[in-house]
């Protein structure tokens, strides 16, 4: 019992300031990744800390400070490109800041965005960060958090009515403008379009930018061959055989995601449709797989890597001073890039 006793002590943050004549604030500061502390002092603290084995009792210390350093993440799909960079990017940022991510996937349904939301409520986590189920057009489930001041930051799937939390969001319109303006720009006059539903602010903005580019080019929108529906290959499926069941076909196809885009390439290519000379097609988002195709498919860079590093950096900002966002303030927009390959 005493030996015991001795080796708790020993491992305490009494001890490891004592051993080497510092405060135990400044020991504190260091495991808390506090920035005011020397580097030479923070070497000096963690290689005593994993010479002694001392492991942190998290418990105690979030009882102490309310905090648990912990932040909770809601996804829509672990398994979608753009959600698996920018996760990776978060946890890499948080990790180096002192702090914990719990991952979460919705699986895009709207009853288990809100259990979830609960739950992480309850876990106490320090923060939110969530892009949300196509279906999520009222965000009150997210409410029980803002009154506690615990920070909010939608990303990518966010509200489209003003709410008290930081948006963040990638510049879609213009995303979806540089594509279709591509398009229009190679000769194209009748572009077929195979959007999202618009419940989800992500489709109602690439809608607007399609429109925006059709109008300033002054080409029709045929609207039998517009598409709103969950953007999967059997969806994505049915539309294309709308689409070619008769004349006059589309000589061009912008597709709202990359798997809708790679499901047309794979569809021209059991149809003996000639991609470009016969149709052009542009995607969304520069998942890896447009770039290995043949031919390879023009698609829109969402940058998701920083787009990850925005979140955290405006989710750091939040920890430091919460309550300070307003429910009017605007949007952090992220930038898009148009890649073009060989299917254009």
């Amino acid at each position: 019992m005493e030996a015991k006793k001795n080796k708790k002590e020993k491992n305490s943050i009494h001890e490891i300031a004592a051993a080497l004549h510092l405060s135990p604030a400044t020991i504190s500061r260091v495991l808390n990744n506090h920035p005011h502390v020397h580097e030479a002092t923070r070497s000096k603290v963690m290689a005593m800390i994993k010479k002694r084995g001392y492991k942190r009792n998290l418990i105690a210390s979030s009882l102490r400070t309310n905090k648990t350093h912990t932040i909770g993440l809601i996804v829509p799909r672990i398994s979608m490109y753009f959600h698996t960079e920018v996760i990776t990017a978060i946890q890499n940022q948080l990790h180096a800041q002192g702090y914990n991510l719990v991952i979460c996937q919705s699986n895009d349904q709207l009853e288990m965005e809100k259990d979830l939301t609960r739950m992480l409520y309850a876990s106490r986590v320090d923060g939110v960060i969530a892009s949300c189920t196509l279906f999520t057009t009222n965000f009150d489930h997210f409410d029980i958090l803002v009154r506690n001041n615990i920070p909010v930051i939608f990303y990518d799937r966010v509200p489209m009515k003003p709410y008290p939390a930081c948006i963040i969001k990638g510049d879609d319109v213009r995303g979806s403008y540089l594509a279709v303006s591509h398009l229009l720009e190679l000769g194209a006059k009748r572009i077929a379009f195979i959007n999202g539903p618009l419940s989800c602010n992500l489709y109602v903005d690439r809608y607007a930018g399609f429109e925006k580019a059709m109008m300033q080019y002054n080409v029709p929108i045929h609207k039998e061959a517009v598409f709103y529906h969950e953007l999967n290959q059997e969806n994505a499926r049915r539309s294309l055989h709308k689409l070619f069941k008769k004349p006059p076909f589309p000589d061009a196809l912008f597709a709202a995601n990359d798997i809708t885009a790679l499901t047309a390439l794979q569809f021209a290519k059991e149809r003996g449709i000639a991609v470009p000379g016969k149709l052009r097609i542009v995607g969304y988002s520069n998942d890896p797989r447009t770039s290995i195709t043949s031919p390879s498919v023009t698609t829109v860079n969402q940058f998701p890597g920083r787009t990850g590093r925005v979140i955290v950096r405006e989710l750091l900002k939040l920890l430091k001073e919460p309550g300070q966002v307003k429910t009017d303030q605007l949007p952090v927009i992220t930038p898009v890039e148009l890649i073009r390959r060989m299917s254009t």
